[in-house]
């Protein structure tokens, strides 16, 4: 039975001096029980179908043509308060960061509770005990406790799973699903993606906005593919992956690395490593007595060349080790030698000549851009810096870098709020860069970038580790990508390094429990195809 249906759909935004179309000619249906996966890249208007949907476009955003009908009821021109009784109660919203999702001052009880309240299915008493009870159901350990606890006090995985607590509080027939795990890690993906398919089991349509096709391809029951804001192909997801009719569909299925076997990278030759970690180890105090050891005797070496991945869940202490190793931080024990010097302990002109040779791409964009700057003067921060180059050769560094990284020179005069999060991402990557440093450290450098742009800046790296002999430590939650760019894969768990080996050799032969777990969460895995 069907139960979303859109019709020649319309949507247009608003802007200084004109108007922007975002969505056109859109007609697609979703039954009950079903789920319809929306693919493509940014600015292919899947997230602004999937706001109208829900009615949720910004003001300056509108519906300018087509009808949206849920359960044969038209939700085209509906008041903003006749919104309101529509959405939680019968639509519900997975939005994509559950940072920002949530109130962070206060109590995650409270908020899941707020949808039970707001649409009269509970009073004060009875809807407090309803979102344990729904806590308890999305997977949280320690519900009652959780409730309790406010959101910065819970990880990433846990506050994805209070969303899905409060999109299904109402028992909805639809549920949105905006990218619902774009940010965790392989295993903890499987397990928000495994409760979303019970609500399904239990009549709820779910539609999943994503860019992951590995997420989809496991997932959906159909494909929709969109690309400036039209449908360009859809159907069975099992035929759309075996025949794509469209080039665009192709070249998507072509770059997402978790449905393709990633090729083997040739070893790098045998030579004095670049980095030498040797039993390092950092503690945290807790309290007055506890400690907690985040990063426990790890040992490994990158040759110049080389790259290294390192993965595991959140809290392995992957993103702790990275910081050790550019001395970001300090260790507790163990040494960090970088091209033969002993760099632990090092200050001064020392520690300010790692900064050079050293640099880190961070995992958020939208944080690690300074927001008064344009993109010139982001890329060109780090000469200036140094004091290497004229202001004319700092700016011909800039463009080239830009190039390098995708992107037209005319960005250079641009602010980072007039960016997508793919685009800073690149600018970021393009500052690591502009210095010629010997290590790049990469933290989640792709995990905010669709599959064919995740691709060029992937094959870029490539490309300078080849001209330059950058070493890579390369950070990630996505195993796919990890096993496309790394020539060695260390996996961690609770600070401890369980085994380092080459890529291909892990991949095919996982000697650990704990690895071969990692490895059966890959999405796409499903496919056959990885």
């Amino acid at each position: 039975m069907t139960l979303l249906e859109i019709e020649d759909l319309d949507v247009g935004y608003r802007i200084a001096g004109g108007h922007i179309p975002a969505v056109r000619g859109v007609s697609l249906t979703v039954d009950a029980g079903e789920t319809v996966a929306i693919v493509g890249e940014s600015g292919s208007g899947k997230s602004t179908l999937a706001q109208a949907v829900i009615g949720l476009l910004p003001d300056n955003g509108a519906v300018e043509g087509g009808r949206i009908a849920l359960g044969g009821e038209e939700l085209t021109g509906l008041s903003a308060k006749a919104f309101r009784a529509v959405r939680g109660r019968r639509i519900g919203l997975v939005p994509q960061d559950p940072t920002v999702s949530l109130n962070p001052v206060q109590r995650i009880g409270p908020q899941v509770a707020e949808t039970l309240r707001v649409h009269g299915l509970a009073d004060r008493r009875t809807a407090r005990i309803e979102a344990v009870a729904l806590l308890a159901r999305a997977g949280l350990p320690e519900p009652e406790l959780r409730a309790r606890q406010y959101p910065h006090e819970l990880s990433g995985g846990m506050r994805q799973r209070v969303l899905i607590a409060i999109a299904t509080a109402a028992n909805p027939s639809l549920i949105i699903a905006d990218e619902p795990t774009s940010a965790l890690d392989a295993t903890v993906q499987r397990r928000i993606l495994d409760h979303l398919d019970t609500l399904r089991d239990a009549g709820t349509a779910l539609l999943l906005v994503t860019h992951d096709l590995g997420v989809a391809a496991d997932r959906a029951d159909r494909l929709v593919v969109m690309s400036g804001g039209r449908i360009v192909e859809s159907g069975p997801t099992a035929q759309v992956l075996a025949d794509p009719q469209q080039p665009y569909t192709r070249t998507l299925l072509a770059a997402a690395p978790g449905l393709t076997v990633a090729r083997a990278r040739p070893p790098v030759p045998a030579e004095k490593p670049l980095v030498e970690v040797r039993g390092l180890t950092r503690e945290f105090r807790l309290g007055r007595k506890a400690t907690l050891r985040a990063v426990d005797d790890v040992s490994f070496t990158i040759a110049r060349g080389e790259t290294l991945g390192l993965v595991g869940e959140s809290g392995s202490g992957k993103s702790t080790t990275a910081r050790l190793v550019l001395r970001l931080d300090d260790p507790t024990a163990g040494e960090v030698r970088f091209d033969g010097t002993d760099i632990t302990r090092v200050r001064g002109a020392a520690w300010r000549e790692l900064r050079r040779r050293a640099q880190l791409i961070y995992q958020n964009p939208y944080a690690s851009l300074d927001p008064r700057f344009t993109v010139e003067e982001v890329v060109t921060e780090p000469l200036r810096a140094f004091g290497i180059g004229t202001r004319a050769t700092q700016r011909q560094r800039a463009a080239e870098l830009v190039g390098r990284v995708a992107l037209p020179e005319a960005m250079l005069a641009r602010r980072p709020v007039e960016l997508s999060g793919g685009q800073r991402q690149r600018i970021a990557i393009a500052r690591a860069l502009a210095l010629s440093p010997d290590l790049v450290v990469c933290d989640e450098p792709v995990s905010a970038l669709d599959v064919s742009v995740q691709a060029q800046v992937l094959e870029l790296l490539e490309e300078l580790q080849t001209e330059q002999g950058l070493a890579y430590l390369f950070i990630s939650h996505d195993l796919a990508v990890v096993r496309r760019i790394a020539h060695r894969v260390g996996v961690m768990r609770q600070g401890r390094l369980l085994e380092l080996r080459p890529t291909e050799e892990l991949f095919t032969d996982p000697h650990h429990d704990y690895t071969r777990e990692l490895l059966a969460a890959i999405a796409g895995a499903r496919t056959g195809a990885s």
